[in-house]
C-alpha cells in the first residue's frame, strides 16, 4: 500500500511523494492521517535547510502537529480501536537511559521525535495522509472535538511544559513576547492557571488579534507603540513573569527590563548566542529558565482540548489541502496573516 507525503529534499525543494505504507507490526496502528499544523522548525528546514548544526541531509517527512483516526491496528494492541479518534505525540523517548531513568524524558539521549532532522537517518514526520505508528504514540478523543484541535495538541503541550518551569501563576502579572502559536498558547495556558493579567507584545495587528481570541487582557503592537510596554508598566507595575516566545534579541532585553525584581523569565523560543545584559539579571535576582518540549504534558494537552477548557480553534488562521503544501508553507511564513497554518493531510 502506498499513501501521499510531504516530503522535503532539499532547502526550498518541498514534494508529494508516493511512499510506501509499512505493515503493522505488534503494537503498531494505522492511522487515516487528517489534519497537520506547520511549525516554525518545519518552516526552518524549508527556508533554510535547517536551524543552527541541524542540517537536512537526506529527504524528510516534515510535521509533528498531527490527528487522526485509527484505521487498523496490529497484534497485541489494546489502547485503541479501529474509528477512534487521535491526537498523535510525536515524542518517542527510549525510556532506558539516565535522563529516562530520572523521568526527564524530553531530555532522552536516544529521541526519536516525528519530522526531526538531527539525527541520521532522520526521523520522518507526520505529513503524509497514512501513518504507521505505535499505540503509546496515540491519544485519544471524543467526537464533538475536531481533528484540527486536536492537531494542536503538540503546541499546547510545548506551553504547558513551559508554564511548569515559571511556578504557580495564580494571581500573577504575565507578559508573554511574540504572539505567534506558542505565545498564544502560552497566553490560554497563563489565564487557565489563574493568572491576574496576560500583556502580550509583537509587531503584528493580525497575531495579536488572535492572542487576545485566547485571553490576552491587553496587546501592544510594539512596531507602532515602542513604549507601550513601558507605559504599561508605569501605570501597573512590572510583571512577574515573562514568557519570551519569540527569540529575538530585543525582545529578551525588554522582558528583562520589564520583569520584577526576583521575578521569573522562561526562555521558550530558540535562537543562537545572543548579548545579554548579565548585570541586570543578577542585580535583579531574575530567574532565567529554559524549557525543552514536553513529555505528560502532552496527554494533559489532549484532555483541555477535548474538554474544552482551552478552545484553541482561534488559532488555526488557514488550512490548505495536502496539494498545496508550498502554498501552505508559503502563507506560515507570513506573520502578517498567519499564525496557525495546517494541511488536510486526507485531501490531495
Amino acid at each position: 500500500m502506498s499513501t501521499k507525503a510531504c516530503v522535503l529534499h532539499k532547502q526550498d525543494d518541498l514534494r508529494i511523494d508516493d511512499i510506501t505504507v509499512p505493515d503493522l507490526q505488534s503494537g503498531d496502528v494505522l492511522v487515516q492521517m487528517t489534519h497537520g499544523g506547520i511549525c516554525g522548525s518545519d518552516l526552518h528546514y524549508y527556508l533554510h535547510g535547517g536551524f543552527g548544526p541541524v542540517r537536512v541531509k537526506e529527504p524528510i517527512i516534515l510535521g509533528h502537529e498531527v490527528a487522526g483516526i485509527v484505521e487498523a491496528i496490529g497484534p497485541d494492541v489494546t489502547r485503541v480501536k479501529v474509528g477512534d479518534r487521535v491526537a498523535v505525540s510525536p515524542s518517542r523517548p527510549c525510556y532506558d537511559c539516565k535522563y529516562c531513568n530520572e523521568e526527564n524524558y524530553q531530555h532522552c539521549v536516544n529521541m526519536r521525535f516525528m519530522g526531526s532532522a538531527r539525527t541520521m537517518p532522520h526521523v520522518q514526520g507526520g505529513f503524509r495522509s497514512k501513518m504507521v505508528t505505535g499505540e503509546a504514540q496515540c491519544f485519544k478523543v471524543g467526537k464533538d472535538t475536531s481533528l484540527a484541535s486536536a492537531a494542536c495538541s503538540e503546541p499546547l503541550a510545548v506551553c504547558l511544559h513551559a508554564a511548569a518551569q515559571a511556578g504557580p501563576l495564580e494571581g500573577k502579572s504575565v507578559l508573554v513576547t511574540g504572539a505567534g502559536p506558542i505565545g498564544a498558547l502560552c497566553v490560554a495556558v497563563a489565564k487557565m492557571n489563574g493568572a491576574r493579567s496576560v500583556v502580550v507584545t509583537d509587531l503584528f495587528d493580525f497575531t495579536l488579534g488572535v492572542a487576545k481570541k485566547m485571553g490576552a487582557t491587553d496587546t501592544v503592537n510594539i512596531g507602532a507603540n515602542p513604549d507601550g510596554v513601558s507605559a504599561h508598566i508605569a501605570e501597573h507595575g512590572p510583571f512577574d513573569v515573562v514568557f519570551e516566545c519569540s527569540a529575538a534579541e530585543p525582545a529578551i532585553l525588554s522582558a528583562i527590563e520589564a520583569v520584577r525584581p526576583r521575578g521569573t523569565i522562561v526562555q521558550v523560543g530558540v535562537a543562537g548566542s545572543l548579548s545579554l545584559p548579565i548585570n541586570a539579571i543578577v542585580g535583579k535576582e531574575i530567574t532565567f529558565r529554559g524549557t525543552h518540549r514536553f513529555h505528560p504534558e502532552f496527554e494533559q494537552a489532549v484532555k483541555i482540548i477535548d474538554s474544552g477548557v482551552i478552545d484553541v480553534a482561534p488559532l488555526v488562521t488557514q488550512t490548505y489541502p495536502l496539494s498545496d503544501a508550498v502554498e501552505a508553507f508559503t502563507t506560515a511564513a507570513n506573520r502578517e496573516k498567519a499564525v496557525k497554518v495546517q494541511l488536510q493531510l486526507d485531501s490531495v
